[in-house]
């Protein structure tokens, strides 16, 4: 439904990073599965912790802009590097960033969709699941980066708490992570290919090890 869309949507953050000194964290499969998420589930307000210099920001208000109906995206980092990256036009009027701890800022009601990729500590997992996770409406839908690096995170780590939250809650993940999940990475590769949409966007960062989910 939104090939054509995501096939334009590469092809300009192809160019954007060549314009920019970005240095992408998200890679390929993650920031495409945020993309059409956005684009599917199109979200009043999103939600996005941690943006480092701007890629996956970028990412998220481009599937806004691509909705064209008034989404707005919030973003918190302990830098404003991002800030000085993000073109205008994408930013625009659906963007509003905050420079601080966002453990102390004030939180936007109901946002359909959230990317966490900020401090990745069991301590901070502890936090955001339950002052941002346990108030989600129905139906909103979660990504946290750098869960699967491997076939499981680590006993004690963000990963773990996020795991141990979702099983207590009865609720199931995707991840494209080829150590976690290669049945489900391969499938995309090969969907990715036969869409010819499988030419890399960037090459900085690879494993994808994004947990997505949605809120029951």
């Amino acid at each position: 439904m939104y090939a054509d869309d995501l096939r334009c949507a590469r092809d300009e953050q192809r160019e954007l990073l060549a314009q920019r000194p970005m240095r992408p964290r998200l890679d390929d499969v993650e920031a495409e599965i945020s993309y059409l998420t956005i684009r599917a589930l199109r979200p009043r307000t999103v939600l996005e912790i941690g943006s480092a210099r701007g890629w996956s920001t970028t990412w998220l208000l481009r599937a806004l802009h691509d909705n064209d109906d008034g989404g707005v995206l919030h973003t918190f980092d302990l830098t404003d590097d991002a800030v000085h990256t993000v073109p205008r036009f994408l930013a625009g009027d659906r963007w509003r960033f905050t420079r601080g701890d966002v453990r102390r800022g004030t939180l936007p009601e109901d946002p359909g969709f959230v990317l966490v990729d900020a401090a990745h500590t069991a301590r901070f997992a502890r936090w955001y699941t339950t002052a941002l996770f346990e108030r989600l409406r129905p139906g909103a839908a979660v990504a946290v980066h750098d869960v699967f690096h491997g076939r499981r995170p680590w006993p004690v780590s963000e990963g773990a708490v996020v795991l141990g939250w979702l099983r207590r809650h009865g609720i199931g993940h995707l991840t494209a992570s080829p150590a976690a999940d290669p049945d489900t990475h391969d499938r995309l590769v090969g969907l990715k290919q036969k869409l010819h949409l499988a030419a890399p966007v960037h090459a900085a960062a690879t494993g994808n090890p994004m947990l997505f989910f949605r809120y029951l």
